[in-house]
């Protein structure tokens, strides 16, 4: 179990949600906006706009460009990130404590809610500013009436195939899938917590990439 922060960050703080890869260096990073942050876990929000890192091949090519059995293929086709902006309406992230998933709410343009969205990860670290986790590959996404379907299922068995994964790393993630979706069919927290009627403070000015950040960028 991941140890309690000794302070939590404030509401409005800046902070950066990074991915790392298995060689820990980064993956990608977003600047989101503390919503809350307690004992419960972190909520923050990334707003459209936003300058963010993200992870694309090493010749620039988005990810999804080679076919899935390559898509984990490292060593021939390299990994770099790309300075972008972050599209949409923005994402809430909602981020327990002490459990390897995150929960993301996207909304349609008249603010209804679209779906939750779970990611699997790693359990989440924090050092200072900088919330670490690492992605599992698979997802689930929750829609409005409570249905939860299972997402890239494929992209984790082609992970295990390249040996992103060992099976028994698989299957963890899986469990881990199946215990979220106890946590919907009980409809426990957080999605019973109320955020699809949250909505962004609209003073708020769009969060930075640190310098250091941007360095990291090997795609401008």
């Amino acid at each position: 179990m991941t140890a309690r922060p000794s302070t939590y960050w404030q509401p409005g703080e800046v902070v950066l949600w990074r991915y790392k890869r298995p060689n820990s260096s980064t993956e990608s990073v977003r600047p989101m906006r503390v919503v809350r942050d307690d004992a419960t876990g972190l909520v923050a929000w990334l707003a459209p706009g936003t300058p963010v890192l993200r992870p694309v091949l090493r010749n620039g090519a988005d990810l999804r460009s080679v076919p899935l059995g390559e898509r984990f293929d490292v060593e021939r086709h390299g990994r770099a990130t790309r300075l972008d902006t972050w599209h949409g309406q923005g994402v809430l992230k909602v981020a327990p404590a002490g459990v390897p998933w995150s929960v993301w709410l996207f909304w349609h343009d008249d603010w209804s809610l679209d779906c939750w969205y779970v990611n699997l990860e790693h359990e989440h670290t924090r050092r200072g500013d900088v919330l670490v986790t690492q992605d599992h590959v698979l997802d689930l996404v929750v829609q409005p009436d409570h249905s939860v379907t299972r997402k890239d299922e494929d992209e984790l068995a082609a992970a295990v195939r390249s040996g992103r994964f060992s099976a028994s790393e698989a299957a963890a993630i899986e469990a881990d899938a199946a215990a979220v979706e106890d946590v919907v069919r009980r409809w426990g927290s957080p999605f019973c917590d109320g955020w699809e009627l949250w909505a962004p403070d609209p003073a708020w000015p769009l969060p930075e990439l640190p310098p250091a950040s941007v360095a990291d960028a090997a795609y401008r």
